[in-house]
């Protein structure tokens, strides 16, 4: 039994290795102090109570053992948040054994000298520290748990620990520190021989705690960890970053760290008043419009003074300032009249509007249009026909035209519909192969389904054979 009570301390003891409650900042402490041992316990592990442990808790005269000088030092780190690990080593002297008068009542004790049983002890311990709960940077209360080892002349047992502590912070890095602990000992306290063995115990200690190992590798007073710019001393208002100029922008968001200047400008200096950092500013020593990067604009025309041909007098920036020509007058200038010599309209960009004269003129032509038969290719005295449709279209270069192909009854209407599809697009082909845009023609068959006269007759189907040429609005 005892041997598994000690093989269950030691793995107490790793698992308090693995845990913290010290402050992240300075993950690192040491504390010391004196320690004091109260043996106030039952006789026995059935009669254990615990209320029976508090009862006479503080009687210190009568139930501590303490000896005068530094009697116990703790080391721990913070492993991360609130939690900390922690190893203590102590040292006692028991010369008051506290234990339960057999027969009397639960309170009734008797207090007696054992020998001055020398008594060491080791111990580890997982922590979680209420500080940053609480929101008090001097108030530092913990519980933690733990195990540990206790030797006692020639006795020695494991022992599971629960306690707490309480830490009055003096400074940032030295604290003042309390604490008590309650040391269960995996022995019976009393042998089977009737000498005394390892009692369990409550431990108070009371000492200073000093914190330590915080980085600040510029010396500005900020750790590292919080510090923006580790390796050049700042300020604490920008996080550790330097403010060279002085102008209450931190230099690696200032445009100009070094000469001082607005915060709406990023610390970056305007001679001129306007607005402008002069970094950015054209024309530093005159003031001007942002959009003209600080530069004026006499003539208002969205022109730089220095960039404008003609500063008095209003024009496009494409035309360096100056106002655009038309040529033609009719309203539509010449950079956006696609016919520029040719009066036209301005809702035709500047050419002439597409008359029902010239569509009729156009399907003149188409209607005299000959394909080989039951093809899609033209006979050979079609070509003057096309090229005349080619003369007229390149009059009205920004209309657009669909060419449309039907044919008459006769053959299937699939083989029909094929063949108007075909014929159609060589027409729109042969437009654009001859300097027509292809952006502006579209074709499309229709086969026998829209005829113009009676499939009756020859000289119906002939009229229904036909390209025809529609203005696209």
């Amino acid at each position: 039994m005892k041997h598994l009570s000690k093989l269950y301390v030691s793995m107490l003891m790793v698992a308090g290795l693995s845990a913290n409650a010290q402050s992240s900042d300075n993950p690192w402490a040491i504390s010391f102090g004196a320690n004091a041992v109260d043996t106030r316990t039952s006789a026995s592990p059935r009669d254990f109570n615990l209320k029976d442990h508090f009862s006479q808790l503080f009687r210190v005269k009568d139930n501590w053992n303490m000896i005068p000088s530094v009697s116990y030092l703790s080391v721990s780190k913070n492993v991360g948040g609130n939690w900390s690990v922690g190893i203590t080593g102590s040292v006692n002297k028991i010369e008051k054994w506290v234990d339960h008068v057999p027969g009397a009542s639960p309170n009734t004790t008797t207090v007696y000298n054992p020998g001055n049983f020398a008594y060491y002890g080791a111990d580890g311990k997982i922590a979680y520290s209420f500080k940053s709960l609480i929101g008090l940077k001097w108030f530092d209360p913990s519980l933690n748990i733990g195990g540990g080892y206790t030797w006692m002349e020639d006795k020695s047992a494991g022992n599971a620990n629960i306690g707490a502590g309480l830490t009055f912070w003096l400074t940032e890095n030295v604290g003042l520190s309390l604490a008590s602990t309650y040391k269960k000992a995996f022995t019976d306290r009393i042998d089977s021989d009737g000498s005394l063995d390892v009692p369990s115990v409550f431990q108070h200690m009371a000492g200073l705690t000093f914190q330590f190992g915080g980085k600040d590798t510029d010396n500005d007073g900020i750790y590292d960890k919080y510090d923006a710019c580790p390796e050049v001393a700042g300020l604490k208002e920008f996080d550790g970053c330097p403010d060279t100029d002085g102008d209450g922008i931190q230099d690696k968001e200032d445009a100009c760290p070094e000469v001082a200047g607005p915060k709406e400008l990023n610390g970056c200096p305007d001679a001129d008043g306007d607005g402008i950092a002069d970094k950015d500013d054209a024309c530093p020593e005159v003031a001007g419009l942002a959009k003209l990067q600080g530069c004026p604009d006499a003539d208002g025309d969205g022109v730089a003074d220095n960039k404008d041909k003609c500063p008095s007098v209003a024009g496009p920036k494409e035309n360096a300032g100056c106002p655009w020509p038309d040529t033609d007058g009719d309203s539509v200038l010449d950079k956006d009249d696609k016919c520029p010599d040719v009066k036209g309209t301005v809702a035709n960009n500047g050419c002439p509007e597409v008359s029902e004269e010239v569509m009729k003129k156009l399907n003149d032509y188409a209607k005299t249009i000959l394909f080989d038969s039951a093809k899609a290719s033209f006979q050979q005295k079609t070509y003057p026909v096309l090229q005349a449709m080619v003369a007229i279209l390149k009059e009205y270069p920004s209309s657009n035209f669909s060419i449309e192909g039907h044919t008459d009854s006769d053959g299937k209407d699939a083989v029909n519909m094929k063949l108007s599809e075909d014929r159609a697009a060589a027409v729109k082909n042969y437009l654009i192969e001859n300097g027509i845009d292809a952006a502006r023609l579209t074709s499309s068959g229709f086969g026998e389904t829209k005829p113009i006269a009676s499939n009756k007759t020859k000289a119906g189907k002939a009229l229904n054979r036909r390209v025809e040429v529609k203005l696209v609005k």
